[in-house]
């Protein structure tokens, strides 16, 4: 398989080429370029959280620890917390995430496994979208950095499955691994339960953002502001 310097190495390229893409020809602000970069770049060592105690396991847990509270600013203050709440409310997320996920994927997960999956693929960019609810954020951008995930997530993914094709003796062979990487289940059904189930939950709470209903709505309004002006010709 791909090692961990082939995996964020892609990961982040992709990611330089996403946010240049978007800034030059969409004119993204580059802030929200160079973020989406980082997160392409980041999310390629993902998929090798079940890959037990070790280095990809051990920077994207102290990323995540670092970045999600910060993400979730926002929220915090739309749910009308003081600021000495938020403080406490971060300091526990932070703590959660770089001690309580890093043991519980260290004693729960086998290495591909339902992390090596498509599913899991989605739900990396469905906590994407959740977790980039800041304030007057639009859909187009919220959408546009939780697409840089599953880039960077399906980039591993990708070269896993290349890494199982074995070249060396002139005619392609496919390894025993191949076919563990871009999947839809694995051996577990209790994993692939669990999988498909938050999957689920997910897809319900980030159809649920407001941010749906406002996009839609603001559009109607905009037409019925339209509407109810007067023509141009029947002034003349």
């Amino acid at each position: 398989m791909a090692g961990f310097k082939t995996h964020i190495t892609v990961s982040s390229l992709l990611g330089v080429g996403y946010g240049a893409a978007a800034f030059s020809v969409y004119h993204v602000p580059l802030p929200a370029c160079a973020l989406a970069a980082g997160l392409c770049g980041v999310s390629g060592m993902f998929p090798d959280l079940d890959s037990g105690p070790g280095r990809p396991l051990r920077e994207s847990t102290t990323f995540a620890a670092a970045v999600v509270p910060m993400m979730l600013l926002d929220r915090f203050r739309q749910m009308g917390l003081a600021p000495e709440s938020i403080v406490l409310a971060g300091a526990a997320i932070y703590l959660a995430i770089r001690f309580g996920v890093g043991w519980l994927l260290r004693h729960v997960t086998v290495h591909r496994g339902m992390f090596h999956s498509l599913p899991a693929a989605a739900i990396a960019f469905e906590l994407t979208f959740l977790l980039c609810a800041r304030e007057h954020e639009t859909l187009a951008l919220r959408l546009f950095n939780a697409s840089a995930v599953l880039i960077g997530f399906m980039s591993h993914l990708i070269l896993d499955e290349i890494w199982s094709i074995d070249f060396s003796h002139g005619v392609p062979h496919l390894k025993k691994s191949f076919g563990t990487a871009i999947k839809f289940w694995s051996e577990s059904l209790g994993s692939t339960a669990a999988t498909y189930a938050l999957l689920g939950l997910l897809t319900l709470v980030m159809l649920r953002e407001p941010v749906w209903g406002n996009k839609r709505g603001t559009q109607g309004a905009d037409v019925q502001q339209v509407a109810k002006q007067p023509s141009t010709a029947a002034l003349r």
